[in-house]
């Protein structure tokens, strides 16, 4: 709405072109906002909402009542657009940017359960109970990095559509989101590699979008990450917190409030801990993911995803290639620039390389390129794809305007860009399944410049050292699963 309102502004302002800006009645605080802002625009309301209603229902909308003024819509509009432009009326102040205060604020003592219950209302936690950010535990998670607390690792801009946040965070401040997490200071690198990306784990959609984390390189094993069985599962602590505190952080960072930044209608319980996971290269027949996107096998990498669906596939593929179930599966997420992630167990990539002939990741994804397929009718009649690729035919950008002029039973290879289908390998080999889903890549980064300083953290209790890789036995990729139970567990 935002971007409507900021659109329809310009028309007036600077063409003086007169407008007729029509939103649903779920938006009006929206509006209201805006007004404050000095953008006193003609917004015209309909019932709420627009999205998957049919046709007929829309043109009900528009040819009955505002709900606001119980005026005529059709009225309302015509009105609008056969008035003179009021030069006065839409001089937006210039956007309210918002530097946050990167100090350190201490609260008075008080009990644990009062601070629970402190940091829940304030909004600072994901609804579950968090660790208590003490100056002592914040020092000691400080010990995690080599560099100073108070190092800026990134802006990030937050829209409230009647300002602009400009969010600026320390490594101090992300001390404090890892406590709260649960991370020991053996994950923090990881952690301020994530921060560092600017990217927040929430985004201001109605949809449902979720994300997710995968890491690279020599600190999956020196940190214990399961890359193997169960590795989506809730069972190992680096996985678990490392992906809340993705989550805390965006939180924190403003990403969570109803109506300003956050519009999903169900959410996404993803988002707890973000898919966060490790790549099983020690088991892959394939090279690792961050060496796809130009990383050195020895480099320890953090890379992001974001999308709205995936699934699991509910059995193997015994009686059809891998390729063949997956052009099943896919024709659920019609493509969106071809952005696609499957995340396959090592037995699958095995498979794919020794008995379909594919020898690289990259050989896989250009088959599916040209592969995954959909009929012209059903992909266009998709609510999110005639929203978001539904400009691209009228601009004659292909292969959109062949698709558009396709009959609707021929089918079109929507997921056409192989540079946009991500392989990873994620599993401990008990069953060769997978995972589809329609996430894109976001970017990766670096870890290893947040290291600390040396091999190791000096922690005289031996309690937030970085483990040896040495000393950790995960050759499937299964490293932090909990021991299996002793005799007394039975």
């Amino acid at each position: 709405m935002a971007a409507v309102a900021a659109s329809a502004s310009k028309l007036e302002a600077e063409y003086d072109i007169p407008v007729a800006p029509v939103a649903t009645l779920e938006f009006k605080s929206v509006a209201d906002d805006l007004r404050s802002a000095n953008m006193s625009l003609p917004f015209i309301y309909t019932p709420h909402p627009v999205v998957g209603m049919s046709p007929e229902a829309l043109d009900k909308y528009i040819a009955g009542d505002d709900p606001d003024t119980h005026k005529p819509v059709i009225g309302e509009i015509i009105d609008a657009l056969t008035r003179p432009v009021d030069v006065n009326r839409n001089k937006p102040e210039a956007a309210v940017t918002v530097k946050t205060d990167t100090s350190s604020i201490f609260l008075e003592p008080d009990t644990e359960d009062n601070f629970q219950r402190l940091f829940f209302e304030r909004g600072w936690t994901d609804g579950l109970p968090v660790i208590l950010p003490t100056e002592e535990r914040v020092k000691r998670m400080l010990a995690g990095t080599g560099r100073p607390p108070d190092e800026v690792v990134g802006e990030i801009e937050i829209i409230n559509f009647d300002n602009t946040e400009l969010v600026k965070y320390t490594v101090s401040n992300i001390a404090i989101f890892a406590v709260m997490a649960g991370a020991r200071p053996e994950h923090f690198p990881v952690i301020l590699a994530i921060a560092s990306t600017r990217q927040a784990a929430f985004t201001p959609s109605t949809t449902a979008f979720s994300s997710m984390i995968l890491v690279n390189g020599p600190i999956r094993k020196e940190i214990g990450m399961n890359a193997g069985m169960g590795a989506y599962s809730p069972i190992n602590l680096a996985n678990s917190v490392i992906g809340r505190s993705w989550t805390i952080m965006s939180i924190c960072w403003g990403y969570t409030r109803p109506k300003k930044t956050l519009w999903s209608s169900q959410g996404n319980n993803f988002l707890y801990n973000n898919m966060c996971a490790a790549e099983n290269e020690e088991r892959s027949v394939w090279t690792p993911f961050h060496v796809d996107k130009g990383f050195k096998p020895g480099e320890s990498t953090v890379s992001l995803f974001r999308g709205w669906t995936l699934f699991n596939s509910d059995g193997a593929a015994a009686h059809r290639t891998v390729g063949e179930e997956l052009n099943y599966q896919m024709q659920v997420m019609p493509g969106i620039d071809s952005a696609a992630t499957i995340i396959i167990d090592p037995l699958v990539a095995r498979n794919l390389k020794e008995n379909e002939g594919f020898a690289t990741k990259r050989d896989f994804c250009v088959w599916l390129s040209k592969n995954l397929k959909i009929p012209a009718g059903r992909y266009w009649g998709t609510d999110h794809v005639d929203l978001m690729m539904g400009h691209l035919p009228n601009k004659g950008v292909e292969p959109y305007a062949s698709w558009k002029k396709a009959p609707p039973d021929e089918l079109i290879p929507h997921y056409f860009n192989a540079d946009n289908i991500n392989i990873l390998v994620v599993g401990g080999e008990t069953s060769p399944l997978w995972k589809a889903s329609d996430y894109g890549y976001l970017t990766s980064a670096s870890i290893d410049k947040w290291r600390p300083a040396g091999s190791a953290i000096d922690c005289k209790d031996g309690s937030c050292g970085l483990p040896d890789p040495e000393d950790i036995d995960c050759k499937d990729g299964s490293c932090g699963l909990p021991d299996a139970p002793a005799e007394y567990d039975k």
